[in-house]
């Protein structure tokens, strides 16, 4: 089954808590942190997800888009976070390695994610050790409302052949530009997990855009 994922990053941060329990009809709630850094914009930090998950019992995916993510895993992990992703773009594989085993030993579960511009056998070292989810990025981290870029659909028919070979457990996941029309080219290239953003908080009916993402 297709697991959907809204990105508060759409939501509105001054109902914050309302606009969490509209998209309660979904699997995971999508938490995007941005470091001013490794991506231009800047966020939210690990406050905003302890408060998140004071008033959730909702599974929270968290993406750091920051530097050095390693400096962040535990205090992201004690906050209440369930899977933390760290991009494979924003510091050395042993670094990236070290990060992906402070998870296990907090027990929140372990990801990494793809920039456009990051092939697909980059995830290869990190997939046969073992993870949990893999984030293909279809749009330049950093600001949501972006258009989906198709040439990364090849991407993650590869990924998901991989994911087959070597950890057929592990999720994979999509974000940027996803809507009813993607969420299908997505689903078909091999994605099971769907992050959105605008398509879901920009409806009049929430639970409607989920249930058209779900398809």
């Amino acid at each position: 089954m297709v697991k959907i994922a809204p990105s508060i990053l759409s939501a509105d941060f001054c109902t914050l808590g309302e606009d969490i329990r509209r998209v309660s009809d979904a699997d995971w709630l999508h938490v995007d942190v941005m470091d001013g850094m490794f991506v231009p914009n800047i966020s939210l930090g690990v406050p905003v997800v302890q408060s998140i998950r004071k008033h959730t019992d909702m599974f929270l995916d968290t993406h750091l888009m920051v530097e050095k993510p390693g400096r962040y895993v535990k205090a992201f992990a004690q906050a209440g976070a369930d899977l933390l992703s760290v991009h494979l773009e924003t510091d050395m594989p042993p670094a990236i390695h070290a990060a992906l085993d402070e998870m296990e030993t907090l027990g929140v579960k372990k990801g990494i994610a793809l920039r456009p511009i990051t092939s697909a056998d980059a995830v290869l070292p990190y997939l046969k050790r073992g993870l949990d989810l893999i984030l293909v990025m279809t749009v330049e981290p950093g600001f949501g409302g972006q258009s989906f870029m198709a040439d990364q659909l090849s991407k993650i028919t590869t990924i998901r052949q991989y994911i087959e070979q070597y950890c057929p457990t592990c999720d994979l996941e999509v974000d940027g530009g996803v809507n009813a029309e993607t969420a299908r080219q997505c689903v078909t290239a091999g994605a099971n997990v769907l992050v959105a953003g605008s398509a879901i908080y920009g409806a009049a009916n929430p639970a409607s855009a989920i249930a058209a993402l779900r398809g």
